[in-house]
């Protein structure tokens, strides 16, 4: 499938969880707002109910308008003209709170305005009754003009919710969908991009090994039309080329065995005690012509007292290889690397410097991965198959190491290697 395809139906995708994640938001509003509604009216008419029985009963014909007021959504304040009976009031409030089906918890106190004080305080459950202390109903401002009683709901933020348990698991499972979704968009990206990086590998492969047959293989056929005895130097030369070429191809296929081996976890360390500044001195000899012929240099300051390791002496060697390798391939027309050391705490620290053309910060964090190459557009100047710094970082890690990079577009790069040392 295309990026473009791709990018378009996670596009869509996303704008329609965006949607259903609104939608839910905007019902789930919605139900609160009703069921919060609801219970205010069935409330406020049990306590309009509430007047009506009290009134009948002291035959109270006087109308007494707009005697409930909503002060907060779980606290209601009734106006009344006389004085009552808490007992009454209670019996009263219970059978009209039964009649609408509100059975919360609720308790209610009466103000006397004569002493302008409250006088009464009790809570009210379904089950039984429990005297209240004056100071447990909620503050509030009362009128002192007239008599009032208020009721209180101390538990209904819980009932609510409690009623929406719908509406609460729903949004879980909304929520579980676009962490899934979100989850799954992530593994089709990571799956795209390796199967990209594993297109450019086998491609990366092919053109590397293309080239050294296709010379053995010219060479080759020049040798066999060559009759024995006839221009040896010509044989010779020939001969060379393919014994080059073949060296070659072994290396290349040396680093794809590195990688597999790693890949499938087998890497089995043969540790033993030995002086790493030897194995560094010996990887730039080694490198030296090679910087030498393209009118570079390469540089030892090995200043570090504690020197001696234990580890595997080959795959040290392996990771200042291909550091090296790669500091002389991405270096200037004359390459200048440099290797320095020095100690850091129980760690010998190897600084490989290039002049080279650095590395973006945008993708110093993927230069480790397996196969990643630094994007360059069609060019391919310089060949690999971007498994060496995969190869360095694991194999660093395997050492109890640390690996880090520094490295500015232009002004080229820094890699820090640190090995743990022995003390003596």
């Amino acid at each position: 499938m295309k990026r473009g395809t791709i990018r378009i139906l996670i596009i869509v995708a996303t704008i329609l969880l965006f949607g259903l994640v609104l939608s839910q938001v905007f019902w789930v509003k919605q139900a609160y707002e009703i069921e919060e509604k609801q219970f205010s009216y069935d409330v406020t008419q049990a306590l309009m109910n509430t007047v009506s029985t009290i009134q009948e009963r002291h035959q109270d014909s006087a109308t007494i308008y707009d005697p409930v007021e909503k002060v907060r959504n779980n606290l209601f304040v009734v106006r009344m003209h006389d004085t009552i009976h808490p007992y009454y009031l209670k019996s009263v409030l219970r059978s009209e709170f039964s009649k609408l089906e509100i059975n919360e918890e609720f308790q209610f106190s009466m103000y006397d305005c004569f002493n302008d004080s409250m006088v009464y305080c009790e809570k009210v459950t379904p089950t039984k009754v429990q005297k209240a202390q004056q100071g447990e109903m909620p503050p509030f401002q009362w009128s002192n003009d007239g008599h009032f009683f208020s009721v209180h709901f101390p538990e209904r933020n819980e009932a609510l919710w409690q009623k929406m348990q719908f509406w609460s698991y729903s949004s879980v499972l909304v929520l579980l969908v676009v962490t899934f979704f979100a989850y799954t968009i992530s593994i089709i990206l990571r799956q795209k991009r390796l199967s990209e990086t594993k297109t450019d590998f086998i491609n990366n492969m092919t053109h590397e090994f293309k080239t050294p047959i296709s010379t053995i293989g010219l060479s080759s056929d020049v040798l066999q039309k060559t009759k024995p005895g006839e221009n040896p130097e010509r044989i010779h030369r020939y001969a060379k080329i393919i014994h080059e070429e073949n060296s070659r191809l072994q290396s290349q296929v040396e680093r794809i065995l590195q990688i597999a081996t790693i890949e499938k976890e087998k890497v089995s360390l043969k540790k033993k005690e030995f002086d790493l500044h030897e194995v560094l001195q010996h990887v730039a000899d080694t490198y030296a012509l090679n910087v030498e012929a393209k009118n570079g240099k390469i540089t030892c300051d090995l200043t570090a007292k504690k020197h001696l390791v234990e580890g595997d002496k080959v795959h040290l060697e392996n990771i200042f290889s291909n550091l090296l390798d790669n500091a002389i391939k991405y270096a200037a027309e004359k390459p200048e690397v440099n290797i320095t050391t020095r100690n850091e705490g129980k760690y010998i620290a190897i600084d490989i410097s290039d002049n080279g053309v650095g590395i973006d910060k945008a993708h110093q964090k993927q230069i480790f991965d397996k196969f990643y190459r630094v994007p360059q557009g069609n060019l391919h100047d310089v060949k690999g198959f971007g498994i060496g710094l995969n190869y360095v970082k694991v194999m660093v890690e395997k050492h109890s190491g640390k690996l880090s990079l520094k490295s500015e577009t232009s002004k080229g790069s820094t890699f820090t290697v640190k090995i743990p040392c022995l003390r003596s």
